[in-house]
């Protein structure tokens, strides 16, 4: 099941690359902005619980998709980028591994535990 995870994954993210190339960006921006929905972590400095909110909350392919959503139907290019960049961290992220989290630990997501 996980081998089909993974494979879903890459998908959304090729298709997720497919989408930024329709958006009139040039390429440096997708390296450039694809870790920065990574600064949710900044949550865990607080306590466990809040930083697995905060990072579940940004790293959810739904926000994504509906910033991207919103960003299409108001005509605005920053925010079908946000969506995209969002959509495919997050891929990106279970590509690797990195699943949402539960509030226990930042390394016990719900793809298993990290580093195991």
């Amino acid at each position: 099941m996980k081998t089909l995870l993974t494979f879903e994954d890459i998908g959304e993210f090729v298709l997720a690359v497919f989408l930024f190339s329709r958006l009139e960006y040039a390429w440096w921006w997708f390296p450039a902005l694809l870790l920065l929905p990574d600064l949710s972590m900044i949550g865990y400095l607080v306590n466990t619980r809040i930083g697995a909110y905060l990072y579940n909350f940004v790293h959810h392919k739904a926000l994504g998709i509906s910033v991207a959503l919103v960003g299409f139907s108001l005509t605005s290019s920053t925010l079908m980028l946000a969506g995209v960049i969002l959509f495919a961290h997050s891929a990106m992220d279970r590509i690797f591994g990195y699943g949402l989290k539960y509030t226990d630990s930042f390394k016990h997501t719900h793809l298993g535990w990290i580093g195991k």
